[in-house]
C-alpha cells in the first residue's frame, strides 16, 4: 500500500494553525470534510471518537511525530490528511517532545486489515529519519505531495 492511495491532496495543511491537540485534530477532520471524504454531519462525533481515542493512549510516538486515528461505521473510504507545525503541538507524546507532523487517518470499520495495512506504511516512513525531517520542513502542499510520491518510489532512504 502506498502513502498516495490513502493521503487526500485536498486535506494536506502545511501550516496548522491550532496550536493544542484538539484543535489540531479538528482543523484535519475539517479538512477531510471540506474535501468531500468525511460526511460533514459527521464531523464532531469523528473528532470525539479521535480524541476519545487519544485519551486512552497518545498516538504521538515521539520524534515529532502523530498519527491519530480511528476506525468509524459510516466512513466509506480510507482517508488521511496531513498537519504540519511550525511551532509544535503538545500531543502527549511517548519522548514529552512536541509534534511538528499529524498524519490523521480515519477508516470503515469493516476494514480493519486495510487500516492496519495504511498504519504500516505510514509508520514505516515515519521511521525514516531523512522522511520526518523533509516532511517538518515542507511548506506547501506541493512539497508534502512530490515527498508523499518519492517514499511510495522508495526513493527515500533512512
Amino acid at each position: 500500500m502506498k502513502l498516495t492511495d490513502f493521503v487526500v491532496t485536498e486535506a494536506i495543511l502545511p501550516q496548522i494553525e491550532s496550536t493544542d491537540r484538539n484543535g489540531v485534530i479538528a482543523e484535519l477532520v475539517d479538512s477531510l470534510v471540506k474535501a468531500g471524504v468525511c460526511p460533514a454531519e459527521m464531523r464532531d462525533t469523528v473528532i470525539n471518537a479521535i480524541v476519545d481515542r487519544e485519551q486512552k493512549g497518545s498516538t504521538g510516538f515521539g520524534k515529532g511525530v502523530a498519527v491519530p486515528h480511528v476506525k468509524y461505521p459510516e466512513i466509506k473510504k480510507m482517508a488521511a490528511a496531513i498537519g504540519l507545525s511550525q511551532k509544535g503541538v503538545d500531543f502527549n507524546a511517548l519522548d514529552k517532545a512536541p509534534v511538528y507532523s499529524i498524519v490523521l487517518l480515519l477508516s470503515p470499520e469493516d476494514t480493519p486489515d486495510e487500516h492496519l495495512q495504511a498504519m504500516e506504511t505510514i509508520f514505516s516512513h515515519l521511521q525514516k529519519e531523512t522522511f520526518r525531517r523533509f516532511l517538518r520542513q515542507a511548506t506547501t502542499i506541493e512539497e508534502v505531495t512530490d515527498l508523499l510520491q518519492e517514499a511510495d518510489a522508495q526513493q527515500i532512504q533512512s
